[in-house]
């Protein structure tokens, strides 16, 4: 349940005091527009964390997870507009989590993992029109979990990850050709950064942003974009109070691992997580102007290892887990929206 919060009159003086000292004044304060968070219908699948998602058309897809005994194969559908979820075919694969997935035209595609003994390299493709799984091309890079994955165009693409040692190599997925029409995989020009695992990717306007995630022990600042027209990647502003204007002051408060992302509109938005603790404050970046700025926090319990997605222009996270216990619940932030204690 939300809570409210009850404010008094303050001599006009102090609040003045306030107001200048305060970056982004009442990003936690209901009375200020700076979003809302819309509990939906909840996953029908058991609580799970590190489970993979795709989005087709007007459907998202969860899949695989695990929830600190059982690892899944079962797959799921969500349909935003009418809030409720379908199962769907079985993942065919061995039961993992911590695995992408990603979509490239109208397939889904699930790959890497852990299955509890095993780092995973297997590749699988969803068809949604028939409701069938797959197998595709190996994973060419080496087996691993945590890593992220996007589709742009007719290609889909995973990077970073931990295969043993952390990693931030790029490989590009072609779902055809090759032996059987099984597809074909590329290696592509590494991250130009920090090796990574648990990050976050965002797609924008053809363009892949990579960020966040944890090296070595160490929540790592950098933020790099991915342009497969030229196959080149940006370095975009750290993550860190390295200016001396006051914009960057909070950046800390954005790096972590294992938080979620998503699109709305022409803003990117990521959430929950952990660096130390678990986290739940969120953020908004602005790709016009490579800033960031606070949002609503997430209103559920803290977590990590939850999925975000992006439905018809809503952003949406799912699942988790913290220290006490593993999540099934959905909810949809929105941006614009003030907030809201009844919903």
């Amino acid at each position: 349940m939300k809570r409210l919060k009850y404010y008094f009159f303050l001599p006009v003086s102090i609040v003045l005091i306030m107001v200048s000292c305060a970056k982004n004044p009442g990003v936690d304060d209901p009375s200020v527009d700076s979003g809302n968070w819309v509990k939906r219908s909840e996953f029908e699948g058991n609580a799970r964390t590190e489970a993979a998602s795709f989005v087709i058309g007007d459907t998202a897809y969860i899949g695989t997870g695990y929830d600190g005994s059982v690892r899944y194969t079962d797959f799921w559908a969500f349909d935003p507009a009418k809030n409720f979820w379908i199962q769907k075919a079985q993942f065919p694969g061995v039961a993992r989590n911590s695995a992408v997935g990603f979509a490239v035209g109208t397939k889904g595609y699930i790959a890497t993992g852990y299955d509890g003994l095993n780092r995973l390299g297997d590749t699988w493709e969803y068809n949604q029109a028939t409701n069938t799984w797959v197998r595709k091309a190996d994973f060419a890079g080496s087996a691993r979990y945590d890593a992220v994955a996007f589709g742009i165009n007719d290609k889909g693409y995973i990077s970073t990850g931990f295969d043993g040692g952390y990693t931030k190599d790029l490989w590009e997925f072609t779902p055809t050709g090759g032996t059987n029409n099984s597809g074909v995989w590329a290696q592509k020009v590494s991250l130009g950064g920090t090796k990574r695992s648990g990050a976050i990717a965002l797609v924008y306007n053809n363009k892949a942003y990579v960020v966040t995630g944890i090296n070595n022990g160490t929540t790592v600042s950098d933020f790099w974009m991915f342009d497969p027209a030229t196959a080149a990647w940006t370095q975009l502003r750290d993550i860190a109070n390295i200016s001396s204007d006051p914009f960057d002051d909070d950046y800390t408060d954005i790096v972590r691992d294992n938080g979620v992302g998503f699109i709305i509109g022409t803003k990117a938005y990521i959430t929950v997580g952990e660096n130390g603790s678990y986290v739940k404050k969120t953020w908004e970046y602005d790709f016009s102007q490579d800033t960031w700025a606070r949002k609503t926090t997430y209103e559920r319990s803290e977590r990590t290892g939850g999925v975000g997605f992006t439905v018809k222009g809503r952003g949406f996270v799912a699942c988790g887990r913290n220290s006490t216990y593993y999540w099934d619940d959905i909810d949809e932030f929105q941006p614009d929206v003030v907030y809201n204690a009844n919903d």
